[in-house]
């Protein structure tokens, strides 16, 4: 399957629900776990899936994702061997717009797809956390002798209204209808509290691939979208398949996250640090890889009765020092310095940040290389937070971006 086959990974999106963790970068380049990025569960599901010819197709904010795949990810790929993951910006070889809709970027880039001369083509978010074969996936399309396969993944009735675009299918899973958000779902048959929803894993043949796209190009009032005009156009006279989602995760049940508001991203990564994660990160048989600094142990420093370093339920990456604080319910990214005395509790820290001596944090996300002064506590009064010019979300989580420094800390005292 390995030359039959390119995947396209849409890697584009801007993520404003996500904002302020996507004000410098794309939505897959945003951190996940501590030393993860979003995208790294497509790329992982990638290669474990012997899939080693990916386009990762990017638009706004694209240079902390492309340095994070030239860091972390060409080394598992050898181009001699016709083995790559290239990441394609906007090429405007067929006209000068930005990408219109998630058909129109892969149509605007037929011409680097076509050079590779595959008979499939996997279509692919970048935005994503879960763990799946795609080997699978292209084994059922084959199987059917579909034109196109869609991921499918079951969800009750009550989840899926108004959230998700639902899969219509046949006793045989050949897809039949599909609608975009509907606020009443129609079940499966067979299972009438369960719709399928579009993942946005899409597989093509190849040749009907460019067909389809040329075609809605010049189809007038086209969005360009793959759920929205490419799917509806043809089901009714092609064949077009749904392939439930088969979870690699190997837990009781089948982990598939949209990390797309900051609400849903701090439960995911807080989901991590809990006696049994929903999602297994310590899977020898499915390893998730990422882009590793070159950076000593993490270190904690333990200074008699009055100054005690240490962490409990939490995630510490490499390079941070606990020195003298504690760490409680957390994950630290790469390169953090809790001082003495300070706390952090249930919160998401990323690299690089300072929490000053006697400061507290609590139920909050801090944006990389942030220092908070010492004596600051964070988290404890919303009002005092929003009048510092920090994120509150709607459950509680106060969000610290990058460019929010001293000047956001009037009340900041020397301790």
């Amino acid at each position: 399957m390995r030359d039959q086959v390119v995947a396209v990974i849409l890697a584009g999106g801007k993520g404003s629900r996500l904002e302020p963790l996507t004000r410098d970068r794309a939505k897959p380049a945003v951190p996940f776990g501590g030393g993860y990025r979003i995208v790294d569960f497509t790329l992982s599901n990638c290669l474990n899936s012997g899939i080693r010819k990916i386009l990762a197709l990017t638009q706004y904010k694209a240079m902390s994702l492309d340095r994070h795949i030239s860091m972390g990810w060409g080394r598992y790929f050898c181009r001699e061997l016709g083995e790559f993951i290239d990441v394609v910006p906007p090429q405007q070889r067929i006209d000068e717009n930005w990408y219109q809709g998630t058909a129109d970027a892969v149509y605007q880039n037929i011409y680097t797809i076509e050079k590779e001369n595959p008979k499939y083509v996997v279509i692919l978010a970048g935005d994503h956390i879960y763990k799946m074969n795609y080997k699978k996936l292209v084994d059922a399309h084959i199987a059917n002798q579909a034109d196109m396969t869609v991921g499918a993944l079951p969800v009750p009735l009550r989840e899926a209204a108004g959230a998700f675009g639902v899969i219509q299918v046949d006793t045989a899973g050949r897809v039949v209808g599909f609608e975009e958000k509907p606020a009443h779902p129609k079940p499966v048959p067979g299972e009438e509290a369960v719709c399928l929803a579009s993942m946005g894993i899409y597989v093509f043949t190849a040749r009907f691939l460019y067909e389809e796209l040329c075609r809605d190009a010049t189809r007038r009032g086209s969005r360009h979208d793959f759920g929205g005009d490419v799917i509806p156009a043809i089901i009714d006279t092609n064949r077009v398949f749904a392939y439930r989602f088969m979870d690699e995760n190997r837990k009781r049940d089948a982990y598939w996250r949209d990390v797309g508001t900051l609400d849903a991203y701090f439960e995911a990564n807080m989901d991590l640090i809990s006696v049994d994660p929903q999602l297994n990160m310590y899977d020898d048989q499915w390893p998730i890889r990422t882009y590793q600094p070159n950076l000593p142990p993490p270190k904690f420093v333990f200074a008699g009765d009055q100054r005690r370093g240490y962490a409990v339920d939490s995630i510490i990456c490499p390079g941070s020092i606990i020195s003298g604080g504690r760490v409680e319910r957390s994950i630290l990214g790469a390169g953090v310095r809790v001082n003495s005395f300070a706390a952090v509790e249930d919160s998401i820290v990323f690299d690089g940040v300072d929490v000053g001596r006697h400061a507290k944090v609590r139920r909050a996300i801090v944006e990389k290389n942030v220092a908070i002064p010492p004596g600051v506590e964070i988290g404890y009064d919303r009002d005092l937070d929003r009048s510092r010019g920090f994120t509150i979300t709607d459950a509680g989580i106060t969000v610290i971006a990058k460019s929010d420094g001293a000047d956001h800390f009037p009340d900041a005292t020397e301790l």
